[in-house]
């Protein structure tokens, strides 16, 4: 019984830090969206920009650390984890720092590109880890 529990907690927890991962990717991508609004169509557009981040930018990856402890996700999950907060951290120090250190600020970019292919390569794991622990399950409920 308690294996089934724990399989379940498992299963919750994957499947939440997958969902979480997806939802941050897209946030990524809007957030990339949005600087292109402002530099493009209206400067106006700056204040989605913000906002979207104070939304999403460490909220999403806390919720996620807290799955992935609870769907006892293997390691190359929590250093993904590790490589978006270090990335979002960058973010934020490369936009508030621009007007001490001027070239900062054309790091800002470089830094949303790794961002949005560790945002992608993480739910790309995640969706294989959980289809091939799908397939697995399946394999021994068929041959029971």
């Amino acid at each position: 019984m308690k294996e089934n529990k724990e399989s379940k907690r498992m299963r919750f927890g994957r499947f939440s830090y997958l969902i979480l991962a997806i939802i941050f990717l897209a946030c990524v991508l809007m957030q990339i969206f949005t600087a292109g609004l402002a530099i493009f169509v209206n400067p106006a557009n700056w204040v989605k920009h913000f906002s979207l981040v104070h939304l999403f930018g460490f909220n999403i990856p806390v919720l996620m650390l807290v799955m992935a402890i609870l769907g006892k996700m293997p390691k190359w999950a929590f250093w993904q984890l590790f490589g978006l907060l270090a990335a979002i951290f960058a973010m934020y120090f490369t936009a508030n720092i621009t007007s001490a250190l001027p070239l900062a600020g054309a790091v800002h970019p470089v830094i949303a590109v790794i961002l949005f292919m560790l945002s992608y390569s993480n739910v790309f794991k995640t969706w294989k880890l959980i289809s091939r622990r799908a397939k697995e399950e399946k394999k021994v409920e068929d041959s029971k």
